[in-house]
């Protein structure tokens, strides 16, 4: 794997960052790297997620869900960080039969529920507290489905959740496989442990060679000219900081599409404090370069662009045809197409004077998602020491969770008053 920043540096892009500029910020990269080395050996909340290489047991995940490995379809009963890594995985690994239920639109959940074959659906429910709202309303719902279709939810339902909880009295109150998730992670930075490979276990993927991507990225120096990881987290931040406001995150692989979502709330929910971060957005090459790349280009020069794609591609040729005007196509490949779309989408975007991050895997498979992973996790830990805010923490969404419950009669909490006393001017 690896990171092109040259698009990025201040005599090719507005903004920009000289090279000078970045010499200095390198010594500052320095300095966060020891802290976040200092972090790790401690196991520190939040730093031990950068751990989770070595501290991940794949034959201990193997094993729990042994009885349920060969089901035709798993379903993952989560949100946000529960459910995002193992979409990001099951997605860049092809795997179509790993479907979520990240949120609580019942229009989607009963679309969901009635397209699966119950009696061979693995359902993974996952909480790290085993209080969510959304996804115990969720779960009670598909075990509902199960009961009504007369099969027994409990020899389909594999937990991952804390050491106590509604989650893990419910497990062992059933007997269920109940994977913990790890101490000191938070749920957005747990993709490489129990939390986001069950899925693609129980789907019979090789988790070992995850892990062991993400232990290829874990060799971090204090040089961001040597670590990949550290050269994207201190570009976003420089970027930022001379007015790069925003992080367009654009794959040009169709099964890296979840990972842009996965990489939207690891960003967002990060680095989002204090006034501070870039805002995260999601785009699929070549798609929206059909569309979003005319704002990148000619809009305001606020946007990092981050370019996404594996080397290596299967072949897929494009027919011959008579048709004079489309003779340059035949006998191509569709992956030489979508390299040279996104070949062109670069270019174009350093005509315009505008920054862009190339990275670029050796292949999409087992050990290129997980050092993906790994690699943009790292880059946003050392981005949040360069910023000097709290990384691990998710205050605002805290928040918002706090509202929710007391407006459902779940407690006491001002935050919910505070609904009420909305300023409304309604357009009718």
């Amino acid at each position: 794997m690896q990171i092109d920043i040259g698009n990025a540096l201040a005599a090719e892009a507005r903004p920009g960052i000289s090279r000078d500029a970045l010499d200095r910020l390198d010594d500052r990269v320095a300095t966060c790297h020891d802290r976040i080395a200092s972090g790790r050996e401690a196991g520190e909340f939040g730093y031990a997620a950068l751990n989770l290489p070595e501290t991940t047991d794949p034959d201990a995940i193997t094993e729990a869900v042994s009885p349920l490995q060969g089901a035709e379809h798993v379903l993952v009963v989560g949100i946000g960080g529960s459910a995002l890594g193992a979409a990001t995985i099951a997605g860049a690994l092809g795997d179509s039969r790993v479907h979520t239920l990240d949120n609580v639109d019942p229009a989607h959940v009963s679309r969901v529920l009635e397209s699966l074959p119950l009696e061979d659906t693995v359902v993974n429910v996952v909480s790290c507290s085993g209080t969510t709202a959304e996804t115990l309303a969720n779960f009670l719902v598909v075990r509902e489905a199960y009961e009504e279709s007369g099969v027994d939810w409990t020899d389909r339902t594999v937990v991952t959740t804390g050491e106590s909880g509604p989650l893990r009295e419910l497990a062992d109150a059933h007997d269920l496989p109940a994977l913990r998730v790890p101490d000191g992670v938070p749920g957005r930075f747990s993709a490489l442990s129990t939390v986001g490979l069950v899925p693609a276990a129980i789907r019979g993927h090789d988790i070992e060679a995850v892990i062991d991507g993400g232990r290829r990225a874990a060799d971090l120096s204090g040089s961001l000219f040597e670590t990949p990881a550290y050269a994207y987290g201190a570009i976003a931040y420089a970027l930022d900081m001379r007015g790069a406001a925003v992080n367009a995150m654009m794959p040009y692989a169709e099964s890296l599409e979840p990972f842009a979502e996965w990489f939207a709330q690891l960003w967002a929910e990060s680095l989002g404090k204090d006034g501070l971060g870039q805002l995260p957005t999601r785009a699929l090459g070549a798609t929206d370069q059909h569309s979003q790349l005319q704002r990148y280009r000619a809009g305001p020069a606020n946007t990092l662009v981050t370019l996404v794609r594996p080397r290596e591609r299967p072949d897929r040729e494009i027919p011959a045809t008579d048709r004079e005007e489309l003779a340059y196509l035949g006998g191509t490949d569709l992956g030489d197409l979508l390299d040279a779309e996104f070949d062109a989408t670069e270019a174009s975007l350093a005509a315009a004077d505008r920054p862009s991050v190339r990275i670029e895997l050796d292949r999409l498979d087992e050990r290129g998602i997980g050092e993906l992973l790994y690699t943009m996790e790292t880059a946003c830990v050392l981005a949040g020491e360069l910023y000097g805010i709290e990384t691990f923490t998710q205050p605002a969404v805290e928040w918002g969770k706090r509202a929710a419950r007391g407006l459902l009669g779940g407690g006491e909490f001002a935050e919910a008053d505070a609904v009420a006393e909305k300023t409304e001017l309604v357009i009718e």
